[in-house]
């Protein structure tokens, strides 16, 4: 290369480094790489339902804002294979997808089902869809699904509200492809050697950990007794499965006061939820007959543009005192929470390997998670969500529930890693309700929408508790 050549190249790359930074984040990089090589795709879901006719001028106006906002973006990988990914400029679909007929009432989990499923790519776009479903007894259903791997829970729910009330933002994104593929090299091969040391330091901590770690896994291992997995025939379990999901809404007056009953808070008495629904669908501990829950902890602060901003919290909770009594959970779990919040995640010393972690190694730790010998149940409690977010064309909706799922999933993965269970509460004031939805699959079981159903009213019973089931 001429040395003018050179000095251009280099030019370039100086002015690229001084546009606001659009690298991912190394969670964000490490969340998406680490599913992608396990061949998972996971989305967030949002949908309203509306008894009355809806603005749709107001409608398109929220669609439209979607695209200038955190949603407004995707991610272009590096061409190195140790490289940085960046945030890209991406806009999401131009038209809203209205359902050409309307369904029954009885077929709206269906329809929220089969949009979950539809594509949000966060790579070539668009990372996000809104649909519109009437329904013949005269209400209109409104879903967004949008890539995990653009946001989580807290940060969706943030984007859809200043969708809503017009609060656009220009985060500074270049277009894709705006790099040629040589000032991308150069480009990103530069800022591997600037993160090299740090990756080395990491190096050093992750076999620090490893050495830690081993131990632990072998007594694991040898005190677990878990179940083998169901084998299915092949046409069974390969085919695509939606995992059975249902949504609970319960007045928030009823809801509070039955914590302050059993000696709670109302997140507390979400939690004992969890996982006494877990205890009924098999996820208790060998040992010690406790349910883990993997409580979400969103650490998303004003102005925040990571894709992943959670951490997580693991308690062990003994569901046999819970419908009676929720002291012990709330203090454990209030333990759990103090106890993350001043002890350092070693999980973070290891992130400047990301970039360098191949795909095997991804794969592996992926599956290793997702087959924990403890079974957990994930907890995602988002609290009060404000009264902005109901307004989706303007007035308050009549119903909503929010979810993470995930697409392309076989029921044959399900029962090889063990099933799988979530739960995801919020508090609507507008609408005096708390939301919960409730994701399961449980090896060998009937795992169906009615099923679940049935479960949950029996677990709400234990509670005193009453409220509708979908």
């Amino acid at each position: 290369m001429s040395s003018e050549a050179d000095q251009s190249l280099s030019s370039r790359a100086s002015n690229d480094d001084a546009r606001p930074d659009n690298r991912l984040a190394f969670v964000d990089q490490g969340f998406f790489a680490g599913q992608r090589a396990a061949g998972l795709a996971e989305v967030m879901q949002i949908m309203w339902l509306y008894e009355h006719p809806i603005d749709f001028d107001q409608l398109r106006r929220f669609h439209r804002n979607l695209s200038h906002g955190l949603l407004g973006r995707l991610i272009e990988r590096s061409p190195l294979p140790f490289g940085r990914h960046r945030w890209v400029s991406g806009r999401g679909p131009s038209e809203i997808d209205i359902a050409e007929r309307a369904r029954p009432r009885a077929e709206l989990s269906d329809w929220a089902d089969e949009r979950s499923q539809l594509p949000a790519d966060p790579e070539s776009g668009p990372g996000w869809h809104l649909g519109v479903l009437p329904l013949t007894d005269g209400s209109t259903a409104i879903t967004l699904v949008a890539s995990h791997y653009l946001l989580d829970g807290i940060g969706c729910f943030l984007a859809t509200v200043d969708a809503i009330l017009g609060n656009t933002r220009d985060l500074g994104y270049p277009p894709p492809r705006s790099r040629t593929r040589l000032r991308a090299i150069v480009q990103d091969a530069r800022q591997t050697a600037r993160d090299t040391p740090e990756a080395a330091s990491a190096l050093v901590a992750a076999t620090r950990q490893a050495l830690k770690r081993a131990g632990r896994r072998h007594d694991t291992a040898r005190s677990s007794t878990t179940s083998r997995p169901v084998a299915l025939r092949g046409d069974d379990g390969d085919a695509p499965f939606v995992m059975p999901g249902i949504t609970i809404c319960i007045d928030l007056d009823h809801w509070d006061a039955r914590a302050s009953a059993l000696g709670g808070a109302g997140n507390t008495l979400a939690a004992a939820l969890t996982a006494k629904l877990g205890e009924r669908m098999g996820r208790r501990n060998d040992a010690d007959g406790t349910v883990t829950l993997q409580v979400v902890m969103s650490d998303r602060t004003l102005g925040d543009t990571r894709a992943i901003a959670v951490s997580f919290a693991r308690v062990s909770v003994d569901p046999t005192r819970l419908t009676t009594d929720l002291r012990d959970a709330r203090a454990g779990i209030k333990k759990a929470l103090n106890t993350l919040r001043e002890t350092p995640d070693e999980s973070s010393q290891l992130a400047p390997l990301t970039p360098f972690t191949p795909n095997r190694i991804w794969k592996r730790g992926v599956d290793a998670a997702l087959a924990d010998p403890a079974r957990p149940v994930l907890y995602s409690n988002l609290g009060d969500v404000g009264w902005d977010v109901s307004r989706l064309d303007g007035t308050h909706c009549d119903y909503a529930f929010a979810r993470g799922t995930r697409q392309n999933l076989s029921r044959q993965w399900l029962e090889r890693t063990g099933g799988h269970m979530q739960l995801l509460s919020f508090r609507l004031p507008p609408l005096g309700k708390i939301f919960i939805h409730v994701i399961a699959y449980q090896p060998g079981a009937e795992n169906t929408k009615p099923a679940l159903r049935q479960l949950a009213a029996r677990t709400l019973a234990e509670f005193d508790l009453t409220g509708q089931i979908d």
